[in-house]
C-alpha cells in the first residue's frame, strides 16, 4: 500500500516503487492481467495500484475499454520518469547485496541513435581489461528530450554531432572525429561510381528526408536546399538514419546522412558531396572530474588509429 501523511487536515499518498513497477508492466504488455501475472499478484492488486499512482498525479494514465487499454500522452510523458525511479531503486539495492564485494562501477551514455552507439563498440571493449567492475548503460532517447538527460544528471555524457550555435547546450563538446556528409544510394544507382557530387547534380534524385529536427543540422540545411521548388509528395521522409537505410536498400531513393552512420555491412555506396564540409562527432558532458571511464572512453576514442580505423573500413 502506498505510504500517506496527515497534513493540515489533508490526507494525500506518496507513490511507492511498487505502484511504478505495475505501471511499467501494464505499458509493456497493455493487459492488466497479463501484468499481474507477470508480477506474481492479482489483478485487482494492480488496478488499485494504478487509479492510486493516478490520483496521486492527478493525470489518467491508461485509457481502458472493455477489450482494450491504451496508454495516454501523460503516461508516455510519466514513462521515463517511472522507469528511471525503478532502476535507480534497483541499483541502490544491488548494492547492499553483495557485501564484501561485488563492487560495480556504471557508465551512461546516450544518443538518439544506435547507428551512433555503434561506433563505440571497440572503446568499450577496450576499456572491459581496464575497468572489470564497469557496467556500461546505453540509453537511446528521443532528440528533445535527450540533453535535458545530461542537465539532470542521468546520463554521463550524450553522444552526437556538435549542435549549432543557437542551439544552447550546457556542457563541453569534444571532438572525436570529424566525418564527411555523403549522398548515400544503392550501388546500382548511376551516381554511385562517382567520386563526388554536387548538390545540383543530385537534385532530382529521388530522396529519403530526415524529419528537420531528427536530422544532423548541416545534412538538415542540404535538404531544404534539395526540397526547393519539389512537392512535399516527391520524397519520402523517416525519423532516423536507420530508418532511411532501411528505406535505401529497398529501393526508395538515397539520402544525404553522415558517412559514419551508415553501417559498413551494409553494401551501400557513399559518395562525398562538394563545397560540404565534414561535420563534427563528438561527445557533449558536463564534467569528467572523478569519472575514470568517462575519461578513459574520451581517450580511446580520440585515438588517431581507431578513429583512421572507423573511417577507412567503410
Amino acid at each position: 500500500m502506498a505510504e500517506s501523511i496527515e497534513n493540515k487536515g489533508k490526507v494525500r499518498n506518496y507513490m511507492n516503487t511498487f505502484q511504478l513497477e505495475c505501471f511499467l508492466e501494464v505499458v509493456e504488455t497493455l493487459n492488466f492481467a497479463r501484468a499481474a501475472d507477470n508480477l506474481h499478484v492479482t489483478q485487482p492488486a494492480v488496478t488499485q495500484q494504478i487509479h492510486s499512482l493516478e490520483k496521486e498525479l492527478n493525470v489518467k494514465l491508461f485509457r481502458r475499454t472493455t477489450r482494450s487499454v491504451r496508454i495516454t500522452e501523460e503516461g508516455r510523458l510519466f514513462f521515463d520518469d517511472a522507469r528511471n525511479i525503478v532502476e535507480i531503486s534497483k541499483r541502490a539495492v544491488k548494492k547492499f547485496e553483495e557485501p564484501g564485494g561485488g563492487k560495480v562501477q556504471f557508465l551512461t551514455l546516450g544518443s538518439y541513435s544506435n547507428a551512433q552507439l555503434f561506433l563505440f563498440i571497440p572503446a568499450l571493449e577496450a576499456m572491459r581489461a581496464q575497468y572489470p567492475e564497469l557496467r556500461p548503460r546505453l540509453r537511446v532517447v528521443p532528440f528533445q528530450h535527450l540533453y535535458r538527460l545530461l542537465e539532470d544528471d542521468e546520463v554521463d555524457a550524450v553522444a552526437g554531432f556538435r549542435e549549432p550555435p543557437s542551439r544552447k547546450i550546457a556542457a563541453v563538446f569534444e571532438e572525436l572525429f570529424r566525418v564527411p556528409l555523403s549522398l548515400i544510394c544503392r550501388v546500382d544507382n548511376p551516381l554511385a561510381a562517382r567520386k563526388s557530387i554536387s548538390l545540383d547534380e543530385i537534385k532530382q534524385e529521388k530522396m529519403i528526408l530526415l524529419y528537420p529536427a531528427r536530422a544532423q543540422s548541416d545534412a538538415a540545411k542540404l535538404q531544404g536546399e534539395i526540397i526547393t521548388e519539389r512537392a512535399a509528395s516527391e520524397f519520402c521522409f523517416c525519423e532516423s538514419s536507420e530508418t532511411a537505410v532501411v528505406l535505401i536498400r529497398a529501393g526508395y531513393g538515397s539520402a544525404i546522412l553522415p558517412d559514419l552512420l551508415i553501417p559498413p555491412e551494409f553494401s551501400l555506396a557513399r559518395v562525398p558531396i562538394k563545397g560540404t564540409e565534414p561535420v563534427s562527432f563528438g561527445i557533449y558532458y558536463k564534467s569528467v572530474e572523478g569519472n575514470a571511464p568517462l575519461k578513459s572512453l574520451i581517450r580511446y576514442m580520440k585515438n588517431e588509429k581507431y578513429a583512421r580505423d572507423q573511417l577507412l573500413r567503410r
